[in-house]
């Protein structure tokens, strides 16, 4: 037996919760594989290419704890990146590849920045 205190508010919805309703219905129905009026925008997204973290360390000279201490990483981060359990994200990609070519500018950044 339902709990009578426990009914729905009946509360009006603003045009922009009818809009949203509307819309996921849409998405629901679409996806179902109704034949619906959707719009559909397909974006191509282009991933820089993975970074080799220990070619990169090991052209350094570096070990992980040392790599890791030197360009603010934690060592387990490094070990994870290198033994393929994770993969660095955008901005670690991009300070990555920038330690690759240019390790002594990052170096300089990182002493002023201290």
């Amino acid at each position: 037996m339902p709990n009578p205190a426990r009914k729905r508010p009946t509360e009006k919805h603003t045009a922009t919760g009818r809009r949203l309703i509307r819309s996921v219905k849409q998405a629901i129905a679409w996806a179902s594989g109704e034949d619906v009026p959707v719009r559909v925008t397909m974006v191509s997204v282009e991933r820089v290419p993975v970074i080799d973290v220990r070619s990169v360390r090991q052209k350094l000279g570096l070990s992980q704890s040392k790599f890791a201490t030197r360009f603010g990483f934690t060592a387990a981060t490094v070990r994870n990146w290198e033994q393929g359990r994770t993969q660095p994200d955008g901005p670690a990609r991009v300070l990555l590849a920038v330690i690759a070519h240019h390790p002594d500018a990052v170096e300089d950044a990182l002493r002023k920045a201290s």
